[in-house]
């Protein structure tokens, strides 16, 4: 090694070291940060509550609201299996009709023409305004529950899917024709693995917007009695005053919010991690 290669050599270790330096950094700081700043706020919202002498009531301190979630963990956390009964339901099918609709979409351009702009429809009109409708020509309350979730979640799943099915490589989908493939194997063999990402990502937008639908539809259904989902809580709780059980339950609601959002970005990553760019680069 010369003597002008060996300090070259020396600043590329020392570049290396500091990039892996600041990696490490960053994949703790991912974690800490959020933990910290969580923890500043509960303190600080205790610490509020404490100075002003504001009665419980009206902001109740958050011990008072972790006792709350105890003392009440039976009635919370069976109103939470019925919004969670809900909510999976309604992915399950908004994924199974929205992926089904998009390869529809993708065989007949006319028939994308035709039934994308309902979706549409149904997409930007606020489910509140729909609820009236479905509460006359649907019977059943869980029914109602489930079709007013779904049209939430729905749109996501089919949009991201149709984007994904449509975004092929025309280079590959001529090579595939070149090589005598049908529209059916174009189909299984390019079309959905290249829109498995789009499809995933639309899954976790509709994830969360799932547990959205299924509380607002609690919320206008005005849904009651010890079979009803945690928007009711929140609604007895408002009309008690009892303020520490109302936050405990929009706790849950986050908490379960978050960790529909983990498991599918887990499940995502799972599914792509082995060939797809964007995992493989998380990875790294």
């Amino acid at each position: 090694m010369t003597a002008i290669e060996e300090p070259r050599t020396l600043v590329l270790d020392a570049e290396e070291a500091r990039r892996a330096r600041n990696a490490r950094l960053e994949k703790v700081g991912r974690w800490v940060l959020p933990v910290v700043i969580m923890l500043a706020a509960i303190f600080m919202w205790d610490r509020i509550c404490v100075w002003n002498e504001i009665p419980k009531y009206i902001l109740p301190r958050p011990g008072v609201v972790l006792d709350t979630l105890i003392a009440d963990a039976g009635l919370l956390f069976s109103s939470l299996l019925v919004t969670l009964r809900i909510t999976f339901f309604s992915l399950v099918l908004a994924a199974v009709g929205g992926v089904g609709l998009a390869i529809l979409f993708t065989q007949s351009k006319w028939v994308e023409m035709s039934l994308f702009p309902f979706a549409i429809v149904l997409q930007v009109t606020p489910i509140v305004a729909i609820f009236p409708l479905i509460n006359i020509y649907v019977d059943n309350q869980t029914a109602k529950l489930l079709l007013c979730s779904w049209i939430v979640a729905f749109f996501p799943i089919l949009s991201n899917t149709t984007l994904g099915l449509n975004s092929v490589d025309r280079n590959l989908i001529d090579l595939f024709r070149l090589n005598g493939a049908t529209r059916w194997q174009q189909l299984w063999h390019l079309r959905l693995p290249a829109a498995m990402p789009y499809f995933l990502g639309g899954l976790k937008i509709a994830g969360g917007l799932s547990l959205i639908g299924a509380v607002v539809a609690e919320f206008v259904a005005g849904a009651a009695g010890q079979s009803s989902g945690l928007a009711s809580r929140i609604i007895e709780a408002g009309y008690r005053l009892n303020a520490p059980r109302l936050f405990a339950a929009l706790f849950l609601i986050s908490l379960t919010g978050i960790l529909i959002f983990l498991v599918l970005t887990l499940v995502s990553h799972l599914i792509l991690r082995s060939w797809h760019e964007s995992a493989v680069r998380q990875e790294g």
